[in-house]
C-alpha cells in the first residue's frame, strides 16, 4: 500500500521559533494506526530507517509508533537526543505500557501524550512524559474554553510542557495563545509567520557568501546566480531592481542569470553593500520563512520531472515555490509584490490565482505540507505520480536543502572582520 510521510512543525509562540517537527505517516487508503501491523512496520522500519539522517539530524521529532512496535523496542532504532516518543490513545490503554515506558526512561527517551485527556489512564502516565499534546480544533464556546485553560494550568502545576495540535485557524492561535500554551502546532502554524516587516530579511550565512564571491577579483557569475536563487528575498530585490525604469529594459526578465549580466558586476557590487547595511536585528520567523520557500521550490521543480506534461517546465516550478512565501516577507498582498516581476504566467496564475497546471501543483504542495491526504489523493491521481516517489521527492528535497541550510548557517567571516583581524596581527607584531 502507498503512503505519505511529512514533517509539520512545532513553534516555540514567543519568537516564533521552531523547536521540533512531528512525523506524519499516512497509507494511500486508510489511517496509519487502523491498518494492518505489516503495513506500519514497512512504512516505519523500511522509510523512515532509509531516511533516517534527513528526519532526526535537526531538532526534535516526535513520532507515534503503534503498539506492536512500540512494545518490540522499534523507537531504539532512533536518535534518542532527537525522538521523542508520542504515545497515541491505542497505547495508553494498554496494561504494559507504563513498565515499558520505565524502560525507555531509564535509556534515555523522552516521551509526549498525544491528544491528551482529562481521564485516570492518562492521569497514570503523566509523571513519565515531557510533552502532552492537546488538541484545541474547534474550541470556541465559552465552556470549552475555561476547560482548555484549567487543563493548560493543572499540567502546568505538574511541570508538563503544553503543545497545542490542531491550530488550523488565526481565531484557534489567538485563542491559544492567550492559554499559555508552551508550543504550538497546525496548518495555521506552518504557513502563516507572526513577524511581518517591510523591511526584507535574507538568510545571513547565504548573504555574507554572496559578499565573498562578488568582492573576488574574477567573480564566478554561476556561482552568484545560484547564491540568490537559494534566497528568495535576494531573488526579489534583484528581479525587481533589473526590471525597474531605471534599466528601462525593452523585455522584462524573470531570469537570475539576465538580471545578473544586465546589472553587471560594479552595480552588483553597490547592490550589495547597500543590502549590507541593516540592523543586526534577525528573527527566527524570516529565517524559517525563507527555509520554507527554497524547499517549496525545490520540492516542486523535482515533482516536475515526473509529472509527464510539457505545460509547466522545472525553472517555473522552482519560482512558485521560492516565491510563494512573499506575502509572509513583505507585508503586502502577493498580487502587488509580483507587479513589477515579469515570472511566467503559469507561475503568476499559480502564487496569485492558484489555477492551471502551476496552481495544481502548488496546492498539491500544500496539501502534503499540511498533511490533508484525502485531497492529495486527488492530485496525485491527476499527476499520476505514486505516492511512495512522492514521500521520497520530499524526504530528498528536505535533505538536499538541510545540507546547503547547515553550511549557510554555520558562522561566516564577514570580510571587514577578517581585515581587522589582519590589523590585530600586524599591530601586535
Amino acid at each position: 500500500m502507498d503512503k505519505y510521510i511529512v514533517r509539520q512543525a512545532i513553534k516555540e509562540p514567543k519568537n516564533d521559533e521552531v523547536v521540533g517537527y512531528e512525523i506524519l505517516i499516512q497509507n494511500d487508503n486508510d489511517s496509519l494506526y487502523n491498518g494492518s501491523e505489516h503495513v506500519i512496520a514497512d512504512a516505519i522500519a523500511g522509510f523512515l530507517t532509509q531516511n533516517n539522517d534527513v528526519i532526526f539530524r535537526e531538532k526534535m521529532t516526535f513520532l507515534s509508533f503503534p503498539p506492536t512496535l512500540f512494545f518490540r523496542n522499534t523507537p531504539k532504532m532512533f536518535d534518542k537526543e532527537k525522538m521523542v516518543i508520542q504515545i497515541e490513545d491505542n497505547i495508553v490503554v494498554h496494561p504494559l505500557t507504563p513498565s515499558i515506558m520505565k524502560k525507555y526512561r531509564k535509556d534515555g527517551y523522552r516521551f509526549a501524550i498525544n491528544n491528551f485527556q482529562y481521564s485516570p489512564k492518562y492521569l497514570s502516565l503523566l509523571e513519565m512524559v515531557e510533552f502532552v499534546k492537546i488538541d484545541v480544533a474547534g474550541v470556541k464556546d465559552e465552556k470549552g474554553r475555561v476547560s482548555l485553560a484549567n487543563l493548560v494550568e493543572m499540567l502546568h502545576s505538574f511541570d508538563k510542557k503544553c503543545i497545542a495540535v490542531g491550530v488550523n485557524t488565526k481565531e484557534e492561535y489567538d485563542l491559544v495563545k492567550i492559554m499559555g500554551m508552551d508550543y504550538l502546532e497546525g496548518n495555521y502554524i506552518e504557513t502563516a509567520m507572526i513577524t511581518k516587516s517591510n523591511k526584507m530579511d535574507y538568510l545571513e550565512g547565504n548573504f555574507f557568501q554572496l559578499v565573498v564571491e562578488v568582492t573576488k577579483d574574477e567573480p564566478d557569475v554561476e556561482m552568484i546566480e545560484t547564491i540568490i536563487s537559494r534566497d528568495a528575498s535576494l531573488s526579489y530585490s534583484v528581479l525587481k531592481m533589473v526590471n525597474s525604469a531605471y534599466f528601462a529594459l525593452r523585455k522584462k526578465t524573470s531570469s537570475i542569470r539576465q538580471a545578473l549580466v544586465t546589472l553587471g558586476i560594479s552595480q552588483l557590487r553597490q547592490w550589495v553593500y547597500l543590502l549590507s547595511i541593516k540592523d543586526d536585528e534577525r528573527n527566527a520567523a524570516s529565517d524559517e520563512v525563507l527555509k520554507l520557500s527554497f524547499l517549496r521550490a525545490t520540492f516542486m521543480s523535482a515533482l516536475v520531472e515526473y509529472m509527464k506534461t510539457r505545460e509547466i517546465i522545472r525553472s517555473e516550478a522552482y519560482l512558485i515555490g521560492m516565491f510563494s512565501t512573499m506575502d509572509y516577507i513583505i507585508d503586502a498582498p502577493l498580487e502587488e509584490l509580483l507587479e513589477d516581476i515579469p515570472l511566467p504566467d503559469v507561475a503568476r496564475d499559480a502564487l496569485v490565482e492558484h489555477t492551471g497546471i502551476g496552481g495544481a501543483l502548488f496546492d498539491m504542495v500544500l496539501c502534503y505540507e499540511q498533511a490533508d491526504w484525502k485531497r492529495l489523493r486527488q492530485y496525485t491521481s491527476q499527476f499520476n505520480i505514486p505516492a511512495n516517489v512522492i514521500a521520497q521527492i520530499y524526504m530528498d528535497s528536505v535533505e538536499e536543502v538541510n545540507e546547503i541550510w547547515d553550511n549557510l548557517s554555520s558562522d561566516v567571516e564577514r570580510p571587514e572582520e577578517e581585515n581587522e583581524e589582519k590589523t590585530g596581527e600586524e599591530s601586535e607584531e
